[in-house]
């Protein structure tokens, strides 16, 4: 029997992370220890036989694998000795070298899922280091393919790249839509309708693109080449340099999960 214990369990993401492990059966609840320290437990109703410890260092004993689930934030308040276990981190800006030195463990694997794990919806590209065994990596694989799809990456400068491009989950893509609906909003639009209209192209333009063997490129060239009202807005879009603000802040976003 392996025992997961994951701190900062029931916060959002190791939440979201969790739960649809364990409905689809891949992490049993008995062998599941989570800490948080306000001790709550909500959102694990439905799994009466998860352990729960407002104590760290309890949880790390009782554990072969643990998964931090912490803010960079609160590194410094664990003090855990975690050495022959395997540690799995979902923190950005915190590299495999920091999590060695700080946990004395060689077993590490950093992964970076999205907001969108709890709709099984995530994008997670994780990285393991050499010592990691392969059991090791096709549990981490496994658990994070609950929750979307999987990439392992080789090195650290490309999980940085998609803590920007992949771990922003539906922030830059919200940026966007809450530009739509602030133009309809100008242009007469009824708030609520705005907003409802906004949520829906977003849901049906993401459906689409998901299953579409188009790729991205094509689609906007289709749609320039047809010559109509699409093509008007896409060609003053692109004329306004639309690509300049996205790459910044993917830059941006990318050089804060380097710098740790």
């Amino acid at each position: 029997m392996t025992t997961l214990g994951v701190i900062g369990g029931t916060g959002w993401l190791g939440g979201a992370l969790l739960r649809p492990a364990l409905a689809k059966g891949f992490v049993d609840p008995a062998d599941l220890i989570l800490s948080s320290r306000s001790g709550k437990t909500a959102g694990f109703e439905g799994w009466p036989g998860i352990r729960f410890v407002t104590d760290n260092v309890m949880l790390a004993a009782q554990s072969d694998i643990v998964i931090l689930s912490v803010r960079p934030e609160d590194l410094d308040t664990l003090d855990l000795d975690l050495s022959g276990k395997l540690v799995i981190s979902v923190m950005a800006r915190v590299s495999a070298a920091a999590l060695l030195a700080r946990f004395k463990s060689r077993r590490i694997i950093r992964a970076m899922p999205n907001a969108c794990a709890e709709q099984g919806l995530s994008f997670t590209p994780w990285l393991s280091t050499p010592d990691a065994t392969d059991a090791d990596a096709d549990f981490a694989d496994s658990f994070f393919a609950c929750s979307g799809k999987t990439t392992r990456l080789s090195t650290e400068s490309e999980l940085d790249y998609f803590t920007a491009l992949t771990g922003s989950g539906p922030a830059f893509i919200a940026a966007f839509a809450d530009t739509m609906i602030r133009d309809a909003i100008e242009n007469g639009v009824a708030p609520d309708i705005a907003d409802a209209a906004v949520r829906q192209l977003f849901l049906g333009a993401g459906t689409w693109l998901a299953g579409a063997s188009e790729t991205p490129a094509d689609t906007v060239r289709i749609f320039t080449e047809y010559g109509g009202t699409t093509a008007a807005g896409l060609t003053a879009m692109l004329s306004a340099d639309i690509a300049g603000p996205i790459s910044k802040g993917l830059a941006a976003a990318k050089d804060k999960a380097a710098r740790g």
